[in-house]
């Protein structure tokens, strides 16, 4: 079983269509979204359009921080105001069907847990801790995780495979359970100083690919119109 997993697409088609091209050489049963599909980029209505259209069944569709700043009109925790300037413009350029659909996705907490194939998964935008603002990292504290086979986590725009191993009443496993914990990176907005568009495929039989995609950088810098703060396109070129 293949699972495409998609996170931080942030308004930027170049980047999610030249993931979805590069992704059917793997050719995934399922797609599993992580959130944070609109804001920063400048087209996050024709984002919503294409997630929408996907051809791989969805097993999950999960808000980030972004949706929940947009739709909710709630921009209290951005680091600074040119956040709330970019997910107010953001929230002007949706489109009322795009805000329809966000407002009616099931999974809105940023948290949603499912199973395929008697593995437990969670798809949690950020972390346990905080659903949508404090991500999962390497070096983080792994407590409530116990019970899942697979975490997937975004937020961070940094990918990551790692496994945690908990102790568990299986002395055919040597009493350990592991989970393993994914993040994706961002298809559109990466923070690993690597500007390619970002996303990861489970293979539950062959492990993790973490997996990147070149595109247009330039074509979706141009399209920036000085209404949201600069900074948003040019680190799209260094991928910081």
């Amino acid at each position: 079983m293949k699972i495409l997993i998609l996170s931080d697409i942030h308004g930027n088609v170049s980047a999610l269509q030249s993931v979805l091209e590069d992704s059917k050489k793997y050719k995934p049963d399922f797609a599993a979204l992580l959130g944070d599909f609109i804001d920063y980029g400048m087209r996050s209505d024709e984002v919503i359009k294409i997630i929408k259209n996907l051809d791989t069944p969805v097993v999950c569709n999960i808000w980030g921080n972004h949706e929940h700043a947009v739709i909710m009109r709630d921009y209290s925790r951005f680091s600074s105001p040119r956040g709330a300037v970019s997910a107010e413009n953001t929230r002007k350029n949706l489109s009322p069907e795009s805000i329809a659909y966000l407002e009616n996705l099931s999974g809105k907490s940023g948290f949603w847990e499912f199973e395929l194939k008697n593995l437990k998964f969670l798809a949690v935008h950020g972390s346990i801790q905080d659903y949508l603002w404090k991500s999962v990292s390497p070096d983080g504290k792994y407590s409530g995780y116990e019970k899942y086979d697979y975490v997937l986590s975004g937020h961070s725009h940094i990918p990551h495979v790692f496994s945690v191993f908990y102790s568990a009443e299986n002395p055919e496993m040597r009493n350990k359970k592991r989970t393993v914990f994914i993040n994706p990176g961002s298809v559109g907005q990466p923070r690993n100083h690597d500007p390619r568009a970002q996303y990861a495929v489970l293979d539950t039989e062959k492990g993790v690919t973490l997996a990147c995609a070149d595109y247009d950088i330039a074509f979706e810098q141009s399209l920036f119109d000085g209404k949201v703060d600069d900074f948003y396109r040019d680190r799209l070129s260094k991928g910081i």
